[in-house]
């Protein structure tokens, strides 16, 4: 297998042997379903199906909230440690190499979270499950499609994400029945059993890194039979492209001395900082508008419900309109919805606010993931993509901080939210200037000669 930087495999994709590849079927949607799969499976270090072990777990090993809460988030920072480490690994060999790896490691640490008895333990468990869940499994899936996907690359996206959206509705109930039936230990076996026939085997007949190893090129249109691009009439601009070409790939160093980078970090952080910390203290944030219990539960369905409806018309948009202004408008959604939870002039305005969390939480799976590889190139996106993702995982395991802060010194939530508030009109700002780079021309010469 072939699992070379694409500028290879698009050196070799004029061979006479690979120029005969026929298929009825392009490969790609294989790809994608397994992506989705993958998305899916990433449950068992993911924080909505870890939550239903929480109560179980800690009054079985005789640990305090605090014990538990401090080892879940050690965890959190030692996957966003890693997951450089995996996109680096990822660009180098690739998913077929990597992703069944991925798969029998998540499984084998589920198994061992059913065998935990201490408190050691439990540190080395959450970090297995959310290292190779959470961080690495979801960051291979996202990779699979940027290679299979250009032109379709944000629906693309948003479907895969919709394995992701149908765990967070699926997961926690599943969880809830079996450790209410068999215990805690068998919830952990059964997921270990799933990832183990869900993923491995399909993984290791069915994945292939890129289009180019089989002859074919993203989406599964060859270049050639494109229409020529319309002809710029005078006093007319020319339109940017909206994606990166592939021989502009960039390498890390030069992503992290891009402006730019900087300018589309600010909207995933801010995202990752504000969002967790309004729904890790929803209910307590609603609650003191009035707003009962149970609507403030039954909020948190609809915003998932939200993000999924609106998932596909976020990659469709992606897809036909520069991810700057999308990823801006996304962060002045997420600014109003803080306005709202800060004023609450009617407890009915609780719906708006979580339409717009959900509505900036289906940028966030689309726009937001995709950018990466649209600006900087696919030779190096799991890189990339493993840098940006490590800081929005440690801005999301510091965002329910500064919530309680707020209500310990200062006896409410309004000096957060008006924090809140601000920060994502920062990140609008900034990241509306956030052009597509371009590689210098020093850059390209000295990526060629290395």
């Amino acid at each position: 297998m072939n699992s070379q930087p694409t500028a290879d495999a698009e050196l070799n994709i004029n061979s006479p042997e690979l120029a005969l590849t026929t298929y009825k079927f392009f490969p790609g949607w294989t790809m994608l379903g397994i992506a989705a799969m993958a998305q899916f499976l990433s449950a068992p270090g993911q924080s909505f199906s870890i939550a239903v072990f929480k109560d179980p777990m800690r009054l079985s090993l005789g640990l305090t909230e605090t014990q538990y809460s401090l080892a879940y988030g050690f965890a959190t920072i030692v996957s966003a440690c890693l997951l450089p480490f995996v996109g680096s690994i990822l660009d180098r060999w690739g998913a077929r190499i990597i992703l069944p790896i991925i798969a029998v490691g998540l499984s084998a640490a589920c198994y061992f979270m059913s065998r935990i008895h201490s408190l050691s333990e439990l540190y080395i468990g959450f970090s297995l499950v959310r290292s190779l869940g959470q961080g690495a499994l979801t960051l291979i899936s996202v990779w699979m499609v940027g290679e299979w996907f250009e032109k379709k690359r944000g629906r693309a996206t948003a479907l895969a994400g919709f394995g992701s959206a149908f765990s967070v509705m699926t997961i926690p109930l599943l969880n809830s029945w079996l450790i209410t039936h068999y215990g805690w230990q068998t919830g952990w076996v059964f997921h270990s059993i799933t990832v183990a026939i869900c993923l491995i085997l399909p993984v290791i007949f069915l994945v292939r890194n890129r289009p180019e190893d089989l002859g074919l090129h993203p989406d599964g249109i060859d270049p050639a039979e494109e229409p020529e691009p319309e002809e710029v009439l005078p006093g007319k601009k020319q339109k940017r492209p909206l994606i990166t070409a592939t021989i502009e790939s960039w390498t890390v160093r030069q992503v992290l001395r891009d402006p730019t980078f900087w300018k589309l970090l600010s909207v995933i952080t801010t995202h990752a900082l504000v969002g967790t910390g309004l729904v890790f203290h929803q209910i307590a944030l609603l609650g003191s508008h009035g707003v009962p219990l149970n609507w403030a539960i039954r909020m948190m369905s609809f915003q998932a419900i939200c993000a999924t409806i609106l998932m596909f018309p976020a990659g469709w948009l992606t897809d036909r309109f520069p991810s700057r202004y999308i990823l801006c408008g996304s962060m002045i959604c997420l600014s109003l919805a803080n306005l709202i939870v800060l004023t609450m002039p009617a407890i009915w305005m609780v719906v708006v606010y979580t339409f717009l969390l959900g509505l900036t939480g289906s940028v966030f799976r689309s726009t937001a993931t995709v950018v990466w590889i649209n600006y900087y190139g696919r030779m190096n996106q799991g890189a990339v993509r493993g840098v940006a993702w490590s800081m929005m995982i440690l801005a999301s395991a510091l965002g329910p901080l500064p919530v309680a802060m707020s209500i310990d010194y200062f006896g409410s939530y309004n000096p957060v939210l008006y924090l809140f508030t601000t920060i994502p009109l920062i990140s609008a700002a900034a990241v509306w200037s956030a052009h597509p780079p371009k590689l210098f021309k020093k850059q390209e010469e000295a990526v060629t000669e290395i």
